[in-house]
C-alpha cells in the first residue's frame, strides 16, 4: 500500500498560510487578553465593589435624610442620540432614611414642582442610579438639584455646585463655548 502524499500549495497564499497559521492563532488568543484588565475594571465598577462610581462626590444632607453620591465615570457627558448628552450618576441612602424615603430625583437648575422633579434614581436604596440630561446650554455655575420624597408625603431637596458634581462636566462646558 502506498501513502498519499499531499502536494503543497500552489499559490503563495496557500504556502503563507501553512506556515503561519499556528502564530496567527496564538495572536488570536492573545490580544484579548489585553482587554482584560478594563473588562474586570468595569465589571467591578457595575458590581459595586470599587464603590458607587469613579469619582466619589460626598455625603449631601437634605433635610433629615443624607445620601451619598458618585459620579458613574469621571468624564464629560456622553451624546445619546436624539435625547442629547447624558451623564450617569449613582447614590445610596442612609441607613436610617432607606423606610422614609419613597423617591430620589436629581435635576440640574432648581425644580419648579415635585412634577419637575428630574429623572428618578432607580435601583435599590443601597445603590440607586440616575442617567442625567445634560442641556448644552447649561451654564457653568448650575447647580445639581437633588429631590427625596417620603412616604408621608414630604418633600426635601438640597443642591450642590455642578462644579463640585462633576468637574468633567463643566470643564466640557466651557469647551463647547456657547454653542
Amino acid at each position: 500500500m502506498s501513502k498519499a502524499v499531499k502536494p503543497a500549495p500552489a499559490s503563495r497564499l496557500g504556502r503563507w498560510w501553512l506556515k503561519w497559521r499556528f502564530h496567527i492563532n496564538i495572536l488570536l488568543l492573545l490580544v484579548p487578553l489585553g482587554f482584560m484588565p478594563k473588562y474586570f475594571a468595569d465589571a467591578s465598577l457595575f458590581r459595586g465593589d470599587s464603590g458607587l462610581g469613579e469619582r466619589d462626590i460626598g455625603t449631601v444632607q437634605v433635610g433629615p435624610w443624607s445620601v451619598q453620591l458618585a459620579e458613574m465615570r469621571a468624564e464629560a457627558p456622553t451624546p445619546d442620540g436624539p435625547a442629547g448628552y447624558m451623564k450617569s450618576f449613582n447614590a445610596a441612602l442612609c441607613e436610617t432614611c432607606i423606610e422614609p424615603v419613597k423617591a430620589a430625583y436629581l435635576r440640574i437648575g432648581k425644580p419648579r414642582s415635585l412634577r419637575a422633579a428630574g429623572v428618578i434614581f432607580f435601583g435599590t436604596p443601597y445603590r440607586l442610579s440616575a442617567t442625567l440630561p445634560i442641556p448644552e446650554r447649561t451654564q457653568a455655575d448650575a447647580e445639581l438639584w437633588i429631590t427625596l420624597e417620603g412616604w408621608d408625603g414630604s418633600m426635601h431637596q438640597a443642591s450642590i455646585p455642578l462644579r463640585q458634581a462633576s468637574p468633567a462636566t463643566v470643564a466640557w462646558l466651557a469647551q463647547r463655548g456657547g454653542k
